[in-house]
């Protein structure tokens, strides 16, 4: 199966950090290697593409299109590309790809890879009309989810459930940052009959009341202690202050996960607050496995996506409502949408 096209597709382009992203015509990729063109679906918007674009995140190339979390169909292939038939769906996540050859590679740990290479970072991403990708870090999506609510479950999912992972067996877990990722975790949390506690921005009556709707047994403010110790919590706000909040409303044995690629610096703290045997870790990328378990877990629905979709021409619109925090679930980017919707 090969592919490939000299004609042009409109995509979203980040010229350089602190920018607004650039509408243009680019060409078509073409496919080579194990690479498969896709024509995008949907994109969904990360609070990864926000560091990327506010330049938190050290740029990797330049020009940039952004966005990983990716549904599109298969258009095209390269010569050494099998996998997926012509116009099967696919998912494309964070991880774009790896060396396969070092210590953490052989060890089933990839996501640590030190060659590893990502998604809308190093390779151009989904924020347009067609996109490659190495179909050996791509999935089958299950087809309980349309193509909208399928895009957030590859990184807010994954990373989600990478991070939930590291939870252990906790019953009583806390949310901090009830946003996309956090919206995907509560459900299973909930699915596997474990309590939630939702922790938000000050203020954010909007984003508590979504919580509760998705089943927490309690919402407030970061700031504020829960009513019960936690087991675990796992921070999905990159800020760095909530660390010792965290650690103060967990229990001894305890661990605090940090979810996010960037987090703002951790203030110091007493060393009381985490004796105890309480651990604070973090969560890097994904595996391939995370994604294959991931989405037998998911496989019939049982986790809801919450999403606005945008068309492609708004990816500065849903990139400010994100980083506004007006966006209750995900935002979508729709290629071939007229106008946002829910």
């Amino acid at each position: 199966m090969t592919g490939g096209t000299t004609d042009t597709m409109r995509a979203m382009v980040l010229d350089a950090p602190g920018r607004p992203l650039r509408e243009a015509r680019l060409p078509v990729p073409v496919p080579e290697g194990h690479d498969i063109l896709l024509r995008v679906t949907a994109c969904a918007v990360c609070r990864t593409d926000l560091h990327i674009v506010d330049g938190e995140l050290a740029p990797h190339r330049s020009p940039l299109v952004p966005g990983h979390e990716i549904v599109g169909l298969v258009a095209g292939a390269g010569p050494l590309a099998n996998r997926f038939r012509p116009g099967q769906r696919v998912g494309v996540p964070w991880l774009g790809g790896s060396c396969g050859a070092c210590p953490y590679c052989a060890g089933g740990r990839e996501n640590l890879c030190e060659r590893a290479v990502f998604t809308g970072y190093d390779r151009h991403g989904g924020f347009a009309e067609y996109t490659l990708a190495d179909e050996r870090y791509c999935f089958a999506l299950p087809d309980a989810y349309d193509d909208a609510h399928a895009a957030p479950l590859l990184c807010a999912g994954l990373i989600g459930y990478r991070a939930y992972g590291m939870t252990g067996r906790a019953h009583r877990l806390g949310l901090y940052g009830f946003g996309a990722a956090a919206h995907l975790i509560a459900q299973l949390a909930r699915h596997q009959d474990r309590e939630v506690f939702a922790f938000t921005r000050a203020g954010d009556a909007d984003a508590q009341a979504f919580a509760r709707s998705l089943g927490a047994a309690w919402a407030g403010p970061s700031d504020a202690a829960p009513p019960v110790p936690l087991d675990a919590a796992i921070l999905f706000a990159p800020a760095g202050e909530l660390v010792p909040r965290a650690l103060a409303a967990t229990a001894r044995g305890g661990v605090v996960v940090c979810a996010g690629i960037h987090m703002s610096d951790i203030p110091s703290f007493p060393y009381a607050l985490l004796w105890g045997e309480r651990c604070v870790r973090s969560v890097a990328n994904l595996t391939r496995a995370d994604g294959e378990a991931f989405f037998r877990e998911v496989a019939h629905g049982e986790v809801a996506t919450t999403v606005v979709r945008y068309p492609l021409q708004e990816a500065n619109r849903a990139l400010d409502d994100l980083r506004a925090g007006r966006i209750s679930g995900a935002a979508v980017l729709v290629p071939a949408a007229d106008g946002a919707g829910g």
